[in-house]
């Protein structure tokens, strides 16, 4: 086996193994508890749920990027492409309606879009840096494995024994593993830099949700969090950017 693939597959297991040996981890109902709570128009918690909006719009211009410009995407990514956009509209949806009513029941409408979007990501890169047919099969067990990890959490916690495990690795492990798959391995395409933009721009969303009080101290004019989704929108906007602009490589 080459060195590659032995990597990724190193650093799977030991995420897996890491996993295991945490015990089952319930949602924090802290999480719930943004600092930013102000209404206006009638809208509770107004910013955390209008800054969603941007996930909306650049699902809808993915969307119709590919539909206006068919030849930027080859036939068998079409598909996952066209449920990684539509999972943007679905995440301004189901994120808005959780930021309205915060609490663990709205949650799971926010992360089952949010797990289309990592998975539908996955099946992308696979499709850009090794099978395109490969990437089309695991589509479906991938968007299986994403939506379930959501819904064994709400099951858990409806028992009583909220788990979260499989619903982190669902979201973090891509994160660990697609920086490995563009760094050593050589893509169909120059999308790589823009999946670096993506990565980046999503580490900086993070930081920003753990910034959510500090930030809203700085003026109280916006929390992290609402800032968190602002910078988040942008990161799926730079793989429209790169689709548009991909140019292919001779292999």
């Amino acid at each position: 086996m080459s060195w590659r693939p032995t990597l990724l597959l190193a650093v799977t297991v030991a995420v897996l193994i890491a996993v295991l040996r945490v015990d089952p981890t319930p949602q924090d109902l802290g999480y719930h508890n943004f600092v930013d709570r102000r209404m206006l128009l009638g809208i509770p918690n107004f910013f955390n749920v209008v800054t969603n909006l941007p996930f909306l719009l650049v699902g809808f211009y993915g969307w119709r990027s590919i539909s206006r410009h068919p030849e930027v995407v080859t036939p068998p990514t079409v598909t996952a492409w066209r449920v990684f956009f539509l999972s943007l509209i679905l995440t301004s949806i189901g994120s808005g309606y959780f930021h309205w009513q915060p609490n663990n029941a709205s949650l799971v409408w926010d992360r089952i879009p949010m797990t289309i979007a990592f998975m539908s990501l996955v099946a992308i890169v696979i499709s850009e840096y090794f099978s395109a047919p490969l990437g089309r099969k695991l589509l479906l067990p991938l968007l299986i494995a994403g939506v379930g990890s959501v819904v064994y959490w709400a099951w858990t916690e409806s028992l009583a024994a909220g788990d979260l495990r499989p619903y982190a690795l669902v979201q973090f492990l891509p994160i660990l593993l697609i920086p490995i798959v563009i760094t050593v391995y050589r893509g169909r395409s120059d999308l790589g830099q823009y999946l670096w933009w993506m990565i980046g721009l999503y580490a900086a969303a993070k930081f920003f949700e753990l910034q959510d009080i500090g930030m809203y101290k700085l003026g109280n004019l916006i929390s992290g969090h609402s800032i968190k989704h602002l910078v988040a929108s942008l990161a799926p906007l730079s793989l429209v950017f790169g689709l548009l602009n991909r140019r292919e490589r001779v292999r």
